[in-house]
């Protein structure tokens, strides 16, 4: 085997850690915790979710 097959794979897995990394950042941005929040508490709501329904403030936002 060549070593260009070592190096390669090597740069594959840091650009697959690097879009993990990414990916996780994105997640924990706090523009998203509304909507999170509201995907959270989706499966306990008793009526179904319908498309123009407003998305609720969290319970944070009730604090604030």
């Amino acid at each position: 085997m060549s070593p260009a097959w070592g190096h390669a794979v090597g740069v594959l897995i840091v650009l697959m850690m690097a879009t993990f990394i990414g990916i996780w950042i994105w997640a924990w941005l706090p523009q998203h915790r509304r909507t999170f929040g509201w995907l959270a508490r989706l499966p306990m709501e008793d009526e179904a979710a319908t498309p123009g329904k407003p998305i609720p403030p969290t319970d944070e936002e009730h604090r604030r």
